[in-house]
């Protein structure tokens, strides 16, 4: 059975969230209304208001990720909490088909910004929704310690992280044998 709700908090904290969101809401609406966004500016209102209500009476709302800087009390731009936080120091990472993921990770972030970033100009969301996010490369490499790439396309970050030390496979994935090869004069 998956969780109904991800951020479940005393009322407290939330009321104290609340009161953050308040906040950067009225701030975006003079940042909206000082440049002639009228609409954008009643959309944003009228959405985060009444997530507000949600908050404030039910302890969540719809798209509660949204407001995950406000709620765990972290400054803008800080890094979000990820399972990384929760192992420990000595850990080992083993990433497969490195030479497709790292490049899958050290992209996350600006594809994230850039869809946040129409929601926010267009009165969809709040800036602080923009923390809701991945990690950016520098701190996903900051969180990582001990770790061994997969792939049989190492690419220049692997090789350079390794320093050119690899551990090749002679055997094929599939369990077959290579075919054996004859040569005729």
């Amino acid at each position: 059975i998956y969780p109904a709700k991800h951020f479940v908090l005393p009322e407290d904290r939330i009321a104290a969230a609340v009161d953050v969101i308040k906040q950067e809401l009225e701030e975006r609406l003079d940042e909206l209304r000082g440049c002639g966004k009228v609409l954008e500016a009643q959309r944003l209102s009228a959405r985060t208001r009444y997530d507000i209500e949600m908050l404030s009476e039910m302890g969540y709302c719809p798209g509660i990720e949204n407001y995950s800087r406000p709620l765990s009390g972290r400054p803008p731009g800080a890094a979000p909490e990820t399972l990384f936080d929760f192992f420990p120091k000595d850990y080992l990472l083993i990433i497969d088909e490195s030479h497709v993921t790292i490049p899958q990770i050290r992209a996350m972030f600006a594809g994230d910004r850039s869809r946040k970033m129409t929601l926010v100009e267009h009165g969809f969301r709040l800036p602080c929704a923009l923390d809701n996010r991945p990690l950016k490369f520098e701190e996903f490499e900051e969180r990582i310690h001990q770790v061994v790439y997969v792939s049989a396309t190492p690419g220049a970050f692997e090789l350079e992280q390794t320093e050119g030390r690899v551990v090749e496979q002679v055997i094929r994935p599939t369990g077959l044998l290579d075919p054996r090869i004859e040569l005729y004069p």
